[in-house]
């Protein structure tokens, strides 16, 4: 890295130890007040690879004074000038691609490959942001002989936004691009388990041309974000985690006033109906619910089986069981994670459920980490606790039914709302699907739908709480609020009085 003081050297995944990360506060790396840390584990080996400070209220409101103060003079750059700086970030990502991936898959987990994804995923982001200078101009109108009315995208103030372990470098970028390009300043608080991804992008906007203060990090866990939540003075939180943890939030920093989107957990239901392409729909089966060892949001929890679909079922069951833990599934992040995963898998088992591809058991060898490979759980009942609730692990549940329609209510049934696929090749199938989904994010023969910018990332019901969507120009509208401006210059001969 050009001007990096924690350079990562590791270039492949053999355990090196790392850094305590500090508090970013005004471009200068910062100690907490409280004097607090907790280990950061490297989730392959099960090694302790560094260390996070654990903030409080002081800390916070060392980044909040510094965001304050560094705002205005950010706001007041033409836009263009503003998203110079995330030319330069993507520019500085570019060069830095095999550390920051490599930097990803030792604090997360994720195999290389899926480490270097989501990086590249995040470039796209920055890409999104920049571009935004050329759509934000609002628009004006002639309303009436002599009257015009425009809307101007002003920035809010002091913004911030609360990210989870399994993205640690794109999910933040979800949300900075289009925050700072806005004119806002930005305090991010990055989860304890992976704080790196956060701590280099500190450091490449800072290289990138960024004021000190525009860009800053508060490092901790539950008490830093609930400063977060209480502070009166920021203005917007962006929030990505669990459905618990985010009605909460958005239930805690609304008293306040504040514009809140919070992003929660998932179900979401794969349909394969009889005519489904065999061999597209087996492989994308398979990377829905293993890829990232199933700890995200999008990944694949239920297949409904529609009629006679045991071809494709036996296809997905013999391309799983070759997926080799290590180099085709990472760890899974916590102690505490394996051992709720399991639990599922094993109350299901002893439920009646066949357990056709068993990944309990599995290890890999100089790694110490936890692993579960690839599990399908098959003849699962609907209401059966591993069909309803999010394991956030590579299981796949199989439920299987008679029609469509039985498909779709099961679907429609769930909590959550996040994403949802046919699998299909009638595209009248497919469109009947897709109408009566109760998900935000829809596809077809798609198993993770994910939203190419410019659309925006979001899904209904509990599965994400507040208005509007994040990413894409629903994202530069969550940070920014329209000023509607109405002028006339001239009297006119007939005018009434309304104008």
């Amino acid at each position: 890295m050009t001007n990096s003081k924690f350079e990562f050297s590791a270039r492949d995944y053999d355990f090196v130890e790392y850094v305590q990360a500090q508090n970013w506060i005004g471009g200068e790396w910062t100690p907490s007040a409280s004097g607090n840390s907790e280990e950061v584990l490297n989730p392959r080996h099960g090694e302790v690879m560094g260390s996070v400070v654990f903030s409080n209220k002081s800390d916070l409101q060392s980044a909040f004074e510094a965001a304050k103060n560094a705002q205005p003079g950010w706001a007041e750059r033409p836009i263009r000038e503003r998203a110079e700086v995330l030319y330069k970030l993507k520019s500085l990502m570019e060069e830095n691609l095999d550390e920051l991936s490599w930097l990803l898959s030792h604090e997360n987990g994720k195999t290389f490959p899926e480490a270097k994804a989501e990086v590249l995923k995040g470039i796209e982001c920055v890409e999104m942001g920049a571009s935004l200078q050329n759509m934000a101009d609002g628009g004006q109108l002639d309303v009436s002989r002599g009257v015009n009315c425009r809307v101007i995208h002003e920035p809010i103030g002091v913004v911030a936004g609360v990210t989870p372990f399994n993205f640690p470098t794109m999910v933040p970028l979800w949300m900075i691009p289009q925050a700072l390009v806005a004119g806002n300043s930005f305090i991010m608080k990055p989860s304890e388990r992976t704080p790196y991804g956060a701590m280099k992008l500190a450091e490449l906007l800072q290289e990138a041309g960024l004021p000190d203060g525009v860009f800053n990090i508060v490092n901790g866990g539950k008490e830093a974000v609930e400063a977060i939540t209480d502070h009166e003075g920021i203005k917007a939180v962006a929030f990505v985690g669990s459905t618990p943890v985010a009605k909460i939030v958005y239930e805690r920093g609304s008293k306040t006033g504040k514009k809140m989107v919070c992003l929660g957990g998932a179900k979401n239901h794969l349909v394969v109906v009889p005519d489904a392409d065999l061999e597209l729909t087996s492989s994308n089966v398979i990377a829905s619910f293993t890829g990232c060892a199933g700890q995200r949001c999008m990944a694949a929890a239920v297949l409904l089986a529609v009629g006679d679909t045991q071809h494709i079922i036996d296809a997905v069951a013999e391309g799983s069981a070759q997926i080799e833990p290590g180099t085709g599934i990472g760890p899974i992040i916590t102690d505490e994670s394996y051992e709720r995963i399991m639990g599922f898998i094993d109350q299901a088992e002893a439920d009646g459920a066949d357990v056709i591809v068993d990944g309990r058991g599995a290890k890999v060898e100089g790694a110490g980490g936890r692993w579960i490979g690839p599990t399908i759980l098959d003849n699962v009942k609907p209401g059966h606790p591993c069909a309803t609730e999010e394991i956030f692990g590579p299981v796949l549940t199989i439920v299987r039914v008679d029609t469509l329609e039985e498909a779709l209510e099961i679907e429609n049934a769930s909590p959550y709302g996040n994403a949802a696929a046919i699998y299909t090749t009638n595209g009248g199938i497919a469109e009947r699907a897709i109408n009566r989904f109760e998900a935000g994010m829809c596809g077809v023969n798609i198993g993770v739908p994910v939203p190419r910018e410019p659309f925006a990332f979001g899904g209904w019901n509990d599965s994400k709480f507040g208005h509007g969507d994040m990413t894409g120009w629903d994202g530069f509208t969550f940070w920014t609020r329209p000023r509607k401006v109405t002028s006339k210059w001239a009297l006119q001969s007939d005018q009434t009085w309304m104008s």
